[in-house]
């Protein structure tokens, strides 16, 4: 298949192989690639006078892995035979690359990563062009899936089992001097010619080269999986790596499993290893579900997919940033960190200074650590401008009030910065629950007046939640999301409501965790059962974190806002969170920051249950299934989600899915509130649904989305 690569033979016998897929952004491992394999790879093998072969490409990545449309189609039995024997077929070419007896050079001119590596992999010589935005790396374990291509075969041989596990189980991905420096590419080239270059002297000054595996007597370093120190370690990373997943991600300790046998065997019976592993994960609902999700429906989202269509792009130069406390903060150093001029204000100079120093606090750990610099340091914190008069922001071009959650105070700080913005400029709320509606009636003009809801620490959650107000216009829209991705962070849309998308849910988490709670069963079997169904931490843990006094806050706001605005009170108003909270608080445990809530915790943080809370709710319930209060944890917000997709609060599926997972933590390896009912099985996921509702209420009652979609047999797309 000649149309997928040129080739080119010089002078000097070098002949290049330019990869160049048709119809495709990117070359990936399609129906196309096999036949474009085969091809170029029998007519090196012909061809006279060979004195050796570059492999590149013509496209602005070097390869980027397999097709995953594809993969997605692969089902069990047949399907997933016809795939093992194909990377089986794929590989024995790869191998006939490493055997041709010419010098094969790896010319990486951009991005390689996954198949995209393993091609690399299977050259002599890696060469990477070193360009802005440039990763190498196997990161398959984020999509349930593990490098069959040779990726964990050749590297394991190339590093040892002991370096090589943490890139394979943690998707690492690579600078290309930091590929370098990790022994993945032999040079580093700073232009598109001197990559050929190098490539070509490579060449020239290695006529025969030979595999380090192929050679005689080659031993894995370190050590196979029986030598005394690997089998060391190999006794306890079964049991670090399930305490990472829970038993929820099989991929991690299929790597594992696959790294360790490959040391043990010769490299062909090594690489058939891989292939039957990758077949097997490839087929399962783990790797469909973080396929669907985490790849395409992220970039779904990140191309742009919830953005108003025939807008310009435009970049925020200069954001206002109202606000110095936690959030304001976090919010000022993300956008530094992104390039923007920040204007930093609060009540008084000191109060901003102190919001700036969180940037420092944060560089300076990156220096200790040696991910940044003192130049890099100060370039970033000359980007924050301190201030305590409203003046200062006359000039920005985006605003984003980050102050208590009270809407008498966002009213005020609202009108105050108005008075001495430019016209058309963007005014955001940083809120969790209120209402835009409600707080755009403080502004000159409710049409560029929308939500921004970050969530902490700013720095490393990657979402942000876009509230749309009635009157938010499609301008302010796109500013608000293209600000979104120039921070680095993903951006979901949903329409207004009290709480929103991700607070509203968020909220039926912990409330569940409460109700439980009430009904006597122990504080450690809920935590540790929401744990085990794949939340990150448990409900009355979180509540700890967040604090029994803001959730209080919150609840009597929401009271008042139900009754001033006529909203239905089922949407905000958590039965059992309105039952414990106020004991809590008439305790005073009000939270972790003040002294414990659920919990009592020491200078180290370990933490046991507050020796108090068996007096207000004692434990006398051990007689409530284990699968039912995994069930009713995640249910509770998956059936919350549902209504908010009927309500029109969430506009798109995979919003609700990303927002699910990045805002709330639910299970990563469900794909999301929505993915989870489509592996679940609809119809399945509604006899259930009537199962609890019947046990523990009504709250678990199929909305009539839901049973629509159960009606017509239709997945949540």
């Amino acid at each position: 298949m000649t149309q997928a690569y040129k080739y080119d033979k010089d002078s000097q016998g070098i002949v290049t192989i330019t990869m160049d897929m048709p119809n495709q952004a990117v070359n990936t491992m399609n129906k196309d690639f096999d036949p474009m394999l085969a091809s170029f790879v029998e007519q090196i093998e012909q061809e006279e006078n060979l004195t050796g072969v570059i492999i590149t490409s013509a496209k602005e990545t070097f390869f980027a892995g397999g097709d995953l449309h594809e993969l997605l189609k692969i089902t069990p039995g047949k399907q997933q035979e016809m795939f093992f024997n194909r990377i089986e077929e794929m590989k024995k070419y790869f191998r006939r690359i490493e055997k041709l007896g010419k010098p094969v050079v790896a010319a990486i001119n951009g991005s390689a990563l996954g198949g995209g590596l393993e091609v690399a992999l299977a050259c002599h010589c890696r060469i990477v062009l070193n360009k802005p935005r440039t990763k190498l790396g196997l990161p398959e374990v984020g999509l349930g899936l593990l490098p069959g291509g040779g990726g964990i075969t050749r590297l394991v041989r190339m590093l040892g089992l002991e370096k090589a596990l943490p890139y394979l189980n943690q998707g690492t991905q690579l600078t290309p001097n930091a590929a370098l420096a990790a022994g993945w590419v032999n040079a580093v080239a700073e232009t598109s010619e001197e990559l050929i270059k190098q490539a070509k002297a490579w060449i020239i000054a290695n006529p025969q080269p030979i595999q380090p595996w192929d050679q005689k007597g080659f031993k894995i370093p370190g050590g196979s999986a029986s030598s005394p120190k690997i089998s060391q370690m190999l006794m306890f990373a079964p049991a670090m790596v399930r305490k990472k997943t829970r038993g929820l991600m099989p991929a991690p300790e299929v790597i594992l499993d696959t790294a360790a046998s490959g040391t043990q065997v010769d490299l062909e019976t090594a690489l058939t290893l891989e292939s039957r592993a990758l077949s097997e994960l490839v087929v399962t609902p783990v790797a469909k579900n973080l396929i669907s999700s985490f790849f395409f429906g992220l970039n779904s989202i990140n191309s742009g997919a919830s953005r108003p269509e025939g807008i310009a792009a435009k970049k925020v130069k200069k954001v206002g940033v109202l606000g110095a406390g936690m959030m304001g903060a976090g919010i000022a150093y993300i956008s530094a960190k992104a390039g923007i001029e920040v204007v930093l204000k609060d009540i008084s100079i000191e109060n901003a200074e102190k919001g700036k120093a969180y940037s420092t606090k944060i560089l300076d750990k990156a220096i200790a650590r040696g991910r940044s610099t003192e130049e890099k340091k100060s370039a970033l914190l000359n980007l924050i401008k301190t201030t305590a008069a409203a003046e200062e922001l006359s000039d920005c071009d985006l605003i984003i009030e980050a102050v208590f959650e009270d809407e008498n105070l966002k009213a005020t700080v609202t009108k105050e910065t108005e008075a001495v913005l430019a016209d058309g400029v963007v005014f955001s709320s940083n809120t969790s629950t209120l209402p835009i509606g409600l707080l755009a009636n403080a502004s000159q003009d409710s049409s560029k007046f929308i939500g921004l809801h970050f969530f902490s620490p700013v720095d490393k959650m990657p979402l942000v939640e876009i509230i749309r107000g009635p009157e938010t216009s499609d301008e302010t829209l796109a500013t608000a999301f293209d600000y979104v991705l120039q921070i680095r962070k993903t951006p979901i849309v949903v329409n207004d409501s009290l709480g929103f998308f991700t607070s509203r849910v968020f909220g039926t988490f912990t409330d569940e965790g409460v109700q439980l709670l009430t009904e006597g069963v122990s504080p450690i079997e809920i935590d540790n059962l929401a744990k085990l169904a794949g939340m990150p931490v448990g409900p009355l843990t979180i509540m700890d974190e967040v604090s029994q006094r803001l959730v209080g806050d919150v609840n009597v706001t929401n009271e008042r806002l139900i009754k001033q605005l006529n909203l239905d009170a089922n949407k905000a108003i958590r039965p059992a969170t309105q039952q414990v909270v106020p004991k809590m608080l008439e305790a005073g445990r009000t939270g972790r920051a003040h002294g414990g809530g659920f919990y009592q915790y020491d200078e180290n943080g370990n933490k046991q249950v507050w020796s108090g809370l068996a007096e207000l709710f004692p434990v006398h319930n051990t007689g409530t299934p284990a699968q039912d209060i995994k069930d009713r944890i995640l249910f509770r917000q998956i059936i919350e989600s549902i209504k908010c997709l009927q309500e029109n609060v969430l506009n798109t599926v995979m919003d609700g899915n990303i927002g699910s997972v990045f805002g709330i933590g639910f299970p990563q390896h469900t794909g999301g509130v929505f993915q989870y009912i489509n592996t679940y099985g609809i119809n399945d996921f509604v006899s259930r649904c009537e199962e609890l509702a019947n046990k523990y209420g009504e709250r678990f009652k199929a909305p009539e989305l839901l049973l629509e979609k159960a009606f017509n047999n239709d997945l949540f797309t």
